[in-house]
């Protein structure tokens, strides 16, 4: 069940891409055929492009229903964009593409801002988010790392920093800073003064066939009662009574301890929990096709990941009453909110599915990158 390349003979539609089935991986070589039906330019990509200048169209479009600011400048000179909206008490963060190759994050929140703000609808937004809107402030940044975007970097910024290891210092690197990630440096400074109540870091993986949410398992905060368990595995389940396309299996398995986890305190998801004593999550979408409700022509694509953001706002609704609660909540709610701990063995959604079963990687944890071996590669 692997990576699929994407192509397209209208490179400025984002819902033209359809999948070439047949890529194969082998001796290190990414390699696919494609038969040319008619004249004209074939584009090829890793997954659709989200390009700068859609992105910079977003926010013009964004500032005519919202407060748009810059939090700060990269390192290239770019703005750090934030749109803000709502009027309630309760502070949501949520943050996208930290790492630019993942395009599907900024498709998710252009689907997340178009209902927000109701931008297909010249500003008509339905009930759902009016009552969202006056229980939160919403504090959102559609792209963490332009530079990235501009130069055609998979994971890092214009310095070659990544950004998700950039939150704290870890050791003798010192983070963040103005110099290696003002990026980060900027949106955490502002976080300082707003606070925040809740966050959602989106991303993409490029390993797991599913849309998983990923916690601060093991952190501090998460170590001193059932709150942050019960909060993260209430919020989940409500999304996936929200939207068929997430799950709550599989995903990264969690650190096997607290040692573990404070070794990854420079994480966006755990720095946040641990320092505002917030639900904070990453949300991952697949580079591949979703294996939990598949769609082989297209797989996971930009619409699916727009849609994905939409219905992000009814586990919104459902957990706000929870956030901020001084009483021992997790007693009253129902089973099928319990906390599920993930893991990344999924050979036997691949046996139900029929598809070819690859030897399993070791584990890993906060999308760590690491080298795949010839034996595990889907043939």
């Amino acid at each position: 069940f692997g990576t699929t390349v994407c192509y397209s003979s209208n490179i400025e539609d984002v819902d033209s891409w359809y999948r070439n089935t047949d890529t194969m991986y082998t001796d290190g070589q990414l390699c696919w055929e494609h038969t040319h039906t008619k004249s004209g330019s074939v584009f090829f990509s890793y997954f659709p492009p989200y390009t700068y200048n859609r992105h910079l169209g977003l926010v013009s479009r964004c500032s005519q229903f919202a407060n748009v600011e810059s939090l700060g400048q990269s390192l290239d000179g770019r703005e750090i964009e934030c749109i803000t909206l709502g009027k309630g008490k309760t502070i949501c963060w949520i943050i996208h593409r930290q790492h630019p190759g993942e395009t599907m994050a900024e498709h998710y929140a252009e689907g997340l801002l178009t209902r927000l703000l109701g931008l297909d609808t010249k500003g008509k937004v339905d009930d759902e988010v009016k009552k969202l809107l006056t229980l939160y402030t919403f504090y959102i940044v559609p792209c963490m790392c332009p530079d990235g975007v501009v130069r055609g970097h998979l994971r890092t910024n214009a310095c070659g920093a990544n950004l998700n290891r950039e939150w704290a210092t870890k050791r003798f690197y010192q983070a963040p800073t103005l110099e290696r990630s003002p990026e980060v440096f900027s949106v955490l400074k502002k976080m300082d003064a707003t606070g925040v109540d809740i966050f959602l870091d989106i991303h993409g993986d490029e390993e797991l066939p599913f849309n998983f949410i990923s916690g601060a398992e093991k952190t501090p905060n998460w170590m001193k009662s059932n709150r942050m368990e019960s909060l993260h595995g209430a919020f989940v389940a409500a999304y996936c009574r929200a939207s068929k396309d997430m799950q709550q299996k599989i995903g990264y398995p969690a650190p096997p301890t607290a040692q573990d986890a404070e070794k990854y305190l420079n994480v966006a998801t755990n720095q946040i929990a641990t320092r505002f004593d917030c639900l904070a999550m990453t949300l991952e979408m697949p580079f591949k096709d979703c294996l939990t409700n598949r769609d082989p022509p297209r797989g996971w694509s930009p619409a699916r990941a727009r849609s994905l953001a939409s219905s992000v706002l009814s586990p919104l609704e459902y957990i706000h009453p929870y956030l901020r609660a001084k009483d021992e909540f997790w007693k009253t709610l129902p089973a099928d909110d319990a906390y599920v701990e993930t893991t990344d063995d999924y050979e036997s959604e691949l046996r139900a599915a029929q598809e070819f079963v690859p030897l399993m990687k070791s584990k890993r944890y906060y999308s760590d990158v690491h080298e795949i071996h010839p034996s595990k590669q889907v043939q």
